[in-house]
């Protein structure tokens, strides 16, 4: 299960080190309306609401973590736990809550951030699954579990999402060298391997940490790229069709 979690962040880690390693523009932040309007669906199940206020409000991950460049964890390790914690505040926010999401989020983060460096304990322990994140609009506790069976077994939308795995694993077969996939695979758990730290991997490889720290953000590098070339094509494309059917 714990694999799964790290497939479920995984795409908001290649957005947000793209981001960082093309030195591109964060999304702008939502508006206050339009914001608020996702936000109750999100908390009504709506997956796609719930993304998009993740994806929004990535900027925050990369803010936070730039607090903690000294501490003895992988940059990108540090990132996926931001991660972790602005997907918690995403859903665990209530517009009730008096104040806005970015502001609830960037100290969820940050207490996401703090918990780990106070543990003793690996990495891959470190995410509880039976942690309760809060309650329902029932009172019914919500734990980290049972959000990600939600993603994982989510009929509504099923077919958009396995055609995004699919395109993501187009390019990841075109554009990845060998030691690069098997660097990522073993980062994120895909492919039934177990996640392993940047170290972990070092270590089997015969190679220093930082080098695979710069093989693994090639790696995203390259998967980040090849999701804009596409989604730039089909943009492109609807704007083709639209022209003709016109």
């Amino acid at each position: 299960m714990f694999e799964q979690f790290l497939q479920f962040i995984f795409p908001f880690t290649i957005l947000l080190f793209g981001y960082i390693t093309n030195g591109s523009s964060f999304p702008q932040p939502l508006e206050k309306d339009e914001e608020f309007e996702l936000i109750e669906k999100s908390r009504l199940g709506d997956l796609e609401a719930r993304n998009i206020l993740v994806e929004r409000n990535l900027r925050l991950v990369a803010h936070v973590v730039k607090k903690y460049k000294s501490v003895n964890i992988d940059p990108e390790d540090l990132i996926s736990i931001g991660t972790i914690g602005l997907i918690k505040a995403v859903t665990t926010f209530d517009n009730n809550k008096g104040i806005r999401l970015a502001t609830y989020a960037a100290k969820c983060i940050d207490n996401e951030i703090l918990m780990t460096l106070r543990s003793d304990k690996k990495l891959r322990n470190e995410i509880s699954l039976h942690e309760p994140l809060g309650t329902d609009k029932d009172g019914n506790s919500i734990y980290l579990i049972d959000i990600i069976k939600y993603e994982c077994e989510e009929v509504v939308g099923k077919i958009d999402k396995e055609q995004k795995i699919g395109i993501l694993n187009k390019i990841w077969d075109k554009t990845l060298q060998d030691r690069e996939r098997m660097i990522i695979e073993y980062r994120y758990g895909i492919n039934n391997n177990d996640h392993k730290t940047q170290r972990e991997i070092a270590k089997m490889l015969g190679i220093s940490r930082s080098y695979v720290s710069r093989i693994e953000k090639k790696a995203l590098k390259k998967l980040y790229d090849g999701l804009m070339a596409y989604q730039t094509n089909q943009t492109n494309k609807n704007i083709k069709n639209s022209k003709l059917q016109n």
